[in-house]
Order: structure tokens, then C-alpha cells, then sequence
């Protein structure tokens, strides 16, 4: 059986977007035995078993039901589905000076400098128009390099390693390609690719699409010990992988979900995001009239990966909590609630932790700089469920290709599997 670590690289090797992520985690728990739900179905007070669903093609829910919720609540496991990264504009190929280039809409908090000279590729959803009138989705991935960001040469800018600023809108427009023509129509394009990928079905027109360019270096196993992964995506593909892992893994004794949103870097407020309505109405349909009782009884591990320190910028982190890559997962701390840890659930992955035998640590952000967030305080404040916000240690975050640690991935897949299945709420 391949590595967690294998596994994790295929899945992320396969999934350049949301879309095609919970496409990939759907396959694996169709083939765990898991039963597809559809939420216009009826399908409340699910007998004891194994179910997932998703919405937007871009976000998943994962049930395993053992007993009753208003007695047993639940253990929950979130995470994101989404990375910040280039999107396509409506308007897609633009041409000037004898080039085509698509125009670039960030997505998310991107750190933008590694986005030049790299080989990108493009994948998404396209939405399309049948000949019987009807609509359907496809799923389009361009794997190989097709657009490129090039930076501007040093000898035209010596100013560039000390003062070089990057305007979005100028500066991020892919080149496609030498052209002579004046304009280029991109659905033409797309459509060949699609028909590429999706011979068997036709379609009659191009109605609309969500598309991202995307590193095609594919990620790799890296440091004197291969002790690091380095890849696109890591946050917060690594988590998701880690979720359902442990979800395949843990036994049958408890009510167990997990819940991967899209939206997260962009603020979760969309019907897929944390913010909208996906997991609470679910876990509705389920529980009836007895939710808030299950949810009494419940608690959330929000799994999201942390800043591990920096060896070359170790000033920027707060000097007594300095998370480090394979020395387990890190705990998220932060008074002013952009993290929802707390002391009890705090306890509790410690507990789950020390029970799998994994190592862990915690980590705050200096007092004079800002905190990012998650999908923890965000779903806690939703459901009013008890959260603790974890992730595993990486460098590099939001950047085109991110770092984190083998062994971490183990520990945190261990954990998370040991949580799902503990029992002794201090609660």
C-alpha cells in the first residue's frame, strides 16, 4: 500500500482546483463503501452508515453515523478546498504587441513573486450547453505548460531585488503565444480541449466557466533525507487529505464528519464557504429537532496549516512559540478569537495526540503583528460548537510551491484519527 506521503502527492498532482479535488476525495469514498447523497433527496434520519455529499462540486460533507447524535453529538473535522492563486478573466485572451495573453484575476492572498517564469498549466469547471437544451458541468485540466508570467530582465530595472513593485492588472497577464492576428476568441480553444477530455459528450455551446492557471511542476520529496514535500497547494490540500484519511482509517464507535469548504481564502462566505449554510443544514437534516443537543455534545478539530518558523526570518515570529517542519502538529492559539482554540478543546487534541503517540505544538503570533484566520471561529460562531483550530507546520505559505514536513502529515493523520474516535470530553 502506498505512503500517506505517496498518496498525498498523487492527490494533489490530480487536484490543480477545488473542482477537481472533491472529485478526487469522492472517488476514494466511493470506493470505501460510502453511499452519495443528494441534497434535493429525502434523506433525513439516515440509518447508521456511511454517506457524503457535496455542493458546488467544490466543497464535500463525509458522514459516518454509529449512534445517536443527541446522545453522542459528533466529532468534525474542517478544512479548505481552495488556494489562492491566478484565476481567468470572462474575457479571456487579449492581444497587444504580437502577443496573446489571458488576463489575470488574483484569487486569495497570493504571494505573487513566484508566480513569474514558471510553467503553468489551467484547469476549472466549464459549464456548457447541451443540444437538448439542458446544462452540465465538465471538468477540464491542461496539464501541460501553456501560459508563462515572465519578469522583466534585470537590465531593465537594477532596481528590481530592492524596490520592484507588482501592479496585478500590468504585470500578471499570461503570454500564450506569438500572434499576428488582433484578437483571439478563447471558447473556441476551450472547446477543443474539452472535446479532448470529454469525448463522450457533446455539447453545443460554451456558457460559462471558473478557471485557474496552476504550477505544472509536479511535487517532489525533497531535503538531504527527503524529509519535506514540496508542492503547490499544501495549504489546505494537506489537511484534506489528512481528514478523509483519518476519517477511512478511525473505527465505528462515533458519529463522525467531515466537512471541506471552498471559499476560505477569499473570507468563506459563499453557499460552499464556511459561512454559508452547507454543514449546519446538513447536520439539520440529520439531527431534527435535537441538533443543538448534538451539538452539546460535539466538537470540531478546524485542520488548516500553521506558519512553522523561518530559518532566515526567525525575528517575524513570536520568540517562546516557534512551531518546527516534523515535530507534529501545531495547536493555533489567539485570544481575540481569530483562532477558536480554547482551554478544553485545547485539552482535547493534546489527549488525542498523546493517545497516538504524536507530538505536538502551539503556536501564537507576536504581539505586534496581525493574525490570519480559518474556517474554526467561523464555524464555531455558526453552529456553536466547540473548535480547536490545528494544522500541521509549513514555509513558504500561499506561495506557488509550499514546504511542509513528511512526518508531519503522519502525525497529523494519526491524531486526527484518534480524535474522531475519542471519547472522554472534559465536557
Amino acid at each position: 500500500m502506498p505512503k500517506p506521503v505517496d498518496r498525498l502527492i498523487d492527490f494533489i498532482a490530480r487536484s490543480p482546483t477545488p473542482y477537481h479535488a472533491v472529485e478526487n476525495l469522492a472517488g476514494r469514498l466511493d470506493q470505501a463503501g460510502y453511499e452519495r447523497l443528494e441534497e434535493r433527496d429525502t434523506w433525513s434520519k439516515l440509518a447508521p452508515g456511511k454517506y457524503y455529499l457535496s455542493r458546488n462540486g467544490s466543497s464535500l460533507i463525509a458522514i459516518k453515523l454509529s449512534n445517536s447524535p443527541a446522545r453522542n453529538g459528533f466529532r468534525l473535522i474542517g478544512a479548505h478546498t481552495d488556494s489562492p492563486c491566478l484565476k481567468i478573466k470572462p474575457n479571456a485572451i487579449s492581444v497587444n504587441h504580437g502577443y496573446s495573453k489571458f488576463g489575470i484575476e488574483v484569487y486569495g492572498g497570493v504571494l505573487l513573486n513566484p508566480w513569474f517564469d514558471r510553467d503553468l498549466g489551467m484547469a476549472g469547471r466549464v459549464t456548457v450547453g447541451l443540444k437538448n437544451g439542458g446544462i452540465r458541468n465538465l471538468l477540464v485540466n491542461i496539464d501541460h505548460p501553456i501560459a508563462f508570467v515572465p519578469s522583466l530582465a534585470i537590465h531593465l530595472d537594477r532596481e528590481a531585488n530592492d524596490h520592484r513593485s507588482i501592479n496585478k492588472q500590468k504585470h500578471l497577464p499570461a503570454v500564450l503565444g506569438r500572434t499576428d492576428a488582433e484578437e483571439m476568441d478563447f471558447k473556441p480553444i476551450l472547446a477543443e480541449q474539452l472535446k479532448k477530455q470529454h469525448a463522450h459528450q457533446a455539447f453545443e455551446s460554451i456558457l460559462g466557466f471558473e478557471l485557474s492557471l496552476y504550477d505544472c511542476q509536479k511535487p517532489s520529496l525533497v531535503g538531504l533525507n527527503q524529509e519535506f514535500v514540496a508542492s503547490a497547494r499544501l495549504d489546505n490540500l494537506l489537511s484534506c487529505h489528512a481528514a478523509v484519511e483519518a476519517l477511512l482509517q478511525s473505527g465505528n464507535t462515533s458519529n463522525q464528519v467531515v466537512v471541506l469548504n471552498d471559499h476560505e481564502e477569499v473570507g468563506s462566505g459563499s453557499t460552499s464557504g464556511a459561512e454559508g449554510p452547507f454543514l449546519s443544514s446538513t447536520l439539520s437534516r440529520l439531527c431534527g429537532s435535537t441538533l443543538q443537543q448534538a451539538l452539546s455534545h460535539s466538537m470540531l478539530v478546524s485542520a488548516d496549516n500553521a506558519h512553522g518558523v523561518h530559518p532566515n526570518y526567525p525575528e517575524v515570529h513570536e520568540p517562546a512559540h516557534q512551531p518546527l517542519i516534523n515535530n507534529g502538529p501545531v495547536i493555533k492559539i489567539n485570544h481575540n478569537q481569530r483562532y477558536a482554540t480554547n482551554s478544553e478543546t485545547e485539552a482535547v487534541f493534546k489527549a488525542a495526540c498523546e493517545m497516538a503517540d504524536v507530538p505536538c505544538q502551539s503556536i501564537v503570533v507576536r504581539s505586534d503583528m496581525g493574525c490570519g484566520s480559518t474556517i474554526g471561529p467561523i464555524t464555531a460562531t455558526r453552529l456553536g460548537v466547540r473548535t480547536v483550530d490545528v494544522g500541521v507546520p509549513q514555509l513558504a505559505m500561499h506561495s506557488i510551491r509550499e514546504l511542509a514536513g513528511v512526518q508531519d502529515l503522519g502525525y497529523l493523520c494519526k491524531a486526527l484519527a484518534e480524535f474522531l474516535q475519542y471519547e472522554e470530553w472534559p465536557f
